[in-house]
């Protein structure tokens, strides 16, 4: 079967299930809980708590903890559970600039490790990986409106993560990667920006939720004057991140600028309201390179 997995430093996304905090917690004895994960004698718990960014996400197994914890949601999502081992294929991606030297690492990372068998919510999971592909960010999540992509001459996509803000440049619907790069520039950088400066000026300990609430106009009750901060900021780093594309010489105001991942749906309004994009279109769906992925799978399996 197959299974696309977006390993974001924020978030974990994947097709069909809700995405979920790149954060985990062990212990060597059963914890409290439901949603409990028993993988080579440790036991596993999503946290809210992200684990600190890492550009190699293959340092150590975290990354493939969490994949597990994907995989095994998505299993259930599309009713293909079965006690057997069951053989997977994974679609998953990297940032464009980090493709060409890191796709190879990363696929491995998920391969040549046989039978895996775990244990969640208290069924057990046998999963054989027997391929895995790798494909550009950014550009997947922009293939989702590819229909509207090939007849454009150029368009730049500028996926804001958590980490990073990765852009690349289209052309008539094919990525060129001569033209794309991360800048760290993500929305976690955003988020320690606020809360180091809410705290400093009004000794409040403000949480990403919160910011995240006032960003998206939820009406949070906080403190009065908390509000005016984190859009005042939020509207800065916006205009820094945009001039420092301008800086490299990518035209934001000829042709469309495609806005993917959560940071660019979270900062919407700052962006539109930045004067320095003329035609913004904006992918909507959180989950947009997960489903990138898995149609760039297909393709290639269709083309053979």
């Amino acid at each position: 079967m197959l299974i696309a997995i977006d390993h974001g430093n924020e978030q974990i996304k994947t097709v069909n299930c809700e995405p979920f905090t790149s954060g985990l917690l062990d212990s060597d004895t059963k914890p409290f809980g439901k949603d409990i994960l028993l993988y080579q004698g440790k036991y596993y718990q999503l946290s809210g708590q992200r684990i600190p960014y890492r550009k190699d996400k293959t340092e150590d197994d975290r990354f493939f903890v969490l994949s597990l914890f994907a995989i095994a949601n998505e299993i259930e999502a599309l009713g293909t559970y079965h006690p057997g081992v069951m053989r997977v294929q994974l679609a998953v991606g990297l940032p464009p600039a980090y493709y060409g030297t890191h796709y190879k690492s990363f696929s491995q990372y998920f391969m040549d490790r046989g039978t895996v068998n775990f244990s969640y919510r208290g069924k057990s999971y046998s999963i054989f990986i027997d391929q895995v592909a790798c494909y550009p960010q950014s550009y997947a999540a922009a293939l989702t409106m590819f229909q509207t992509l090939q007849k454009i001459p150029k368009a730049l996509v500028l996926d804001i993560g958590g980490m990073t803000a990765d852009y690349l440049q289209i052309k008539y619907g094919q990525g060129d990667l001569s033209i794309c790069d991360s800048l760290e520039n993500g929305v976690i950088r955003l988020y320690n920006r606020i809360e180091s400066k809410v705290r400093a000026e009004q000794d409040i300990l403000l949480t990403e939720r919160e910011i995240d609430a006032v960003l998206f106009g939820s009406g949070v009750q906080l403190p009065a004057g908390v509000v005016p901060v984190v859009e005042r900021l939020a509207q800065e780093f916006i205009a820094d991140l945009l001039s420092a594309l301008r800086e490299r010489q990518l035209e934001l105001k000829s042709g469309p600028v495609i806005f993917v991942g959560g940071g660019s749906i979270l900062l919407r309004k700052q962006i539109q309201k930045s004067g320095k994009v003329a035609d913004p279109l904006f992918v909507e769906d959180i989950r947009a390179n997960a489903k990138g992925y898995e149609m760039l799978y297909r393709l290639s399996q269709n083309s053979r």
